[in-house]
């Protein structure tokens, strides 16, 4: 798990995330009072050391040094890289969403287009760490604070059980709407407890497999910034209810009120959630990884969020307080890739859809031969200023772009490369594509299938990875919150066959005590064979 850490950090500290303003998130003073050692501690776990871009020849201060600017380097790179492409390939439509053409691009160019907005992410690390040191060392009174601080609310009580809230008022068609999705959500993801289950007879005498348990304690983060997410709740709470698990926190931020979104709390009280932490950003992701007098310390942290919520995942998963975190994350993003019949109006949409999300997502269109370019780039500039959270799209739309692709290979091997969250296949026959897509979150196929269906209703899970970590995480799902454990059994007779072999294998191993639990039972001689 280290090396997945370190790994997964090095790629967040290069996210070109929009620098925190200084009022945007900082120590209390009550930080200052905490002990340094453990903070630098905490940031020293969370870069990984001086592991990085290291080489054996370097001593331990010259191998950080070497490998911040061997980063440095290749980030300017990148940089350089974009610049040229834009150079070489102008946009040369209405200003709002960038436009190139594949075949005129160069192989450095075209790498540099796979790359998603980055910034150094030790400035965000130095703000976090400090707040996961003080939620873990002063508990409630310190969640209080932050809250306080940071989302203007003064808490009577940080953590309140489901049972002890009154049962929201929601209009109907509202609580319809969200029953339907429960149901959906619900059906997808118990079909995935069939393949939870394996039993297989090796050879005669010898039984393997592989059970499943829940995980015991799980936490669910919903944002609640630009806006509330009730769907993120129950993409996070069902699969955590038909697993089993028997304590299910779901943090998100409180209203000013200090109360919390009925329609969050409609879906909490549907899907099985035990706890409810009335808090937002790193101090909640705290509170649940080391737990507090009123917050259960829990197992593994789920969900979304921003840079500061992100960071604090990484930090706790590689401290002491042995909590995990379902994947790491990044901004919201969205691959289109668009034929000649692809309506534009609807193209515009899907890329809209992601892009509204917030100014740090990034939206991708692929066109193929034939495809209406101008019509399309029209729409976005049309739509977007449309649209009542048009000023975030706007900042979207300014490190997204629109790719000219000459053939259907290129686009696919394009998009497999980017590994999106999510990838939209409007074309026709749009399934005959999907032997050939290997990487990305989820994938729409077809002129039906809008990304909003999968974001809120059609069952899959919209928790996803993104930034590119397709290539090698899924998405969340019932496996998400079980653990699997492997068991064997044998009989006297299946040990008589196999135990031989094991014996021979012990032997050439030179491990010797583990040869004598096998020949023990089978009265084979003590030594090794000569």
């Amino acid at each position: 798990m280290a090396n997945t850490f370190k790994t997964s950090l090095y790629k967040l500290q290069n996210l070109r995330l929009k620098e925190p303003s200084s009022t945007s998130i900082s120590a209390s003073p009550s930080c200052a009072r905490a002990q340094s050692s453990r903070r630098e501690r905490l940031k020293v776990q969370a870069l990984g050391g001086s592991s990085l871009n290291q080489t054996s020849s370097l001593s331990r201060q010259d191998k950080g040094k070497g490998g911040r600017a061997n980063m440095s380097a290749k980030r300017q790179k990148l940089n350089q890289n974009r610049t040229s492409a834009a150079a070489s390939e102008a946009p040369t439509s209405s200003p709002g969403i960038r436009k190139y053409d594949f075949n005129k691009l160069s192989e450095e160019e075209k790498s540099a287009l796979l790359q998603r907005p980055r910034v150094d992410f030790t400035s965000i690390l130095a703000l976090v760490a400090p707040i996961v040191e003080n939620v873990a060392e002063r508990g409630d009174e310190a969640v209080s604070e932050y809250t306080k601080k940071f989302d203007g609310v003064e808490l009577s009580q940080v953590v309140v059980p489901i049972d002890e809230f009154d049962e929201p008022v929601l209009a109907e068609d509202v609580k319809t709407a969200f029953d339907v999705a429960y149901e959906n959500i619900k059906a997808f993801h118990m079909a995935q407890k069939d393949v939870s289950h394996i039993e297989v007879s090796t050879m005669p005498g010898v039984t393997c497999r592989r059970v499943s348990r829940p995980i015991d304690a799980v936490g669910l983060y919903v944002p609640g910034g630009t806006a509330i997410l009730p769907s993120t709740a129950l993409m996070l709470a069902v699969p955590g209810q038909i697993a089993g698990c028997e304590t299910m926190v779901l943090a998100t931020p409180p209203r000013k009120d200090g109360t919390i979104s009925p329609e969050v709390l409609y879906v909490a009280k549907k899907a099985g959630v035990t706890h409810v932490l009335k808090a937002g950003g790193a101090q909640a992701v705290a509170a649940m990884a080391h737990g507090t007098a009123t917050c259960p310390k829990v197992d593994k942290i789920f969900g979304p969020g921003n840079q500061f919520v992100t960071a604090a995942k990484m930090l706790i998963q590689n401290s002491d307080s042995m909590t995990s975190i379902d994947m790491p994350a990044g901004p919201s993003e969205v691959l289109v890739i668009a034929d000649a019949d692809a309506p534009p109006a609807h193209v515009a949409a899907d890329l809209l859809s992601q892009a509204e999300h917030g100014k740090d997502s990034q939206v991708v269109l692929l066109t193929l031969p034939g495809a209406d370019v101008d019509a399309i780039a029209q729409e976005v500039e049309d739509q977007c200023n449309a649209l009542p959270r048009g000023d975030l799209a706007k900042e979207a739309l300014g490190h997204s772009y629109l790719l000219e692709m000459p053939s259907v290979k290129e686009a696919q091997l394009f998009s497999n490369r980017y590994a999106p969250e999510h990838l939209i296949v409007n074309v026709d026959d749009a399934a005959s594509w999907l032997p050939d897509l290997t990487n990305a979150g989820s994938i729409f196929l077809g002129r039906w299938t809008p990304e909003s269906v999968g974001d809120y209703a059609s069952g899959t899970n919209h928790v996803l990875p993104t930034y590119g970590y397709a290539k090698m995480y899924s998405g969340v799902s019932l496996d998400s919150f079980q653990k699997h454990m492997t068991v064997q059994e044998l009989t006297e007779d299946g040990l008589k066959l196999l135990g031989p072999h094991v014996a021979t294998m012990c032997s050439v191993e030179g491990l010797d005590a583990h040869r004598r639990a096998v020949t023990k039972r089978l009265g084979m001689p003590d030594i090794n064979p000569e």
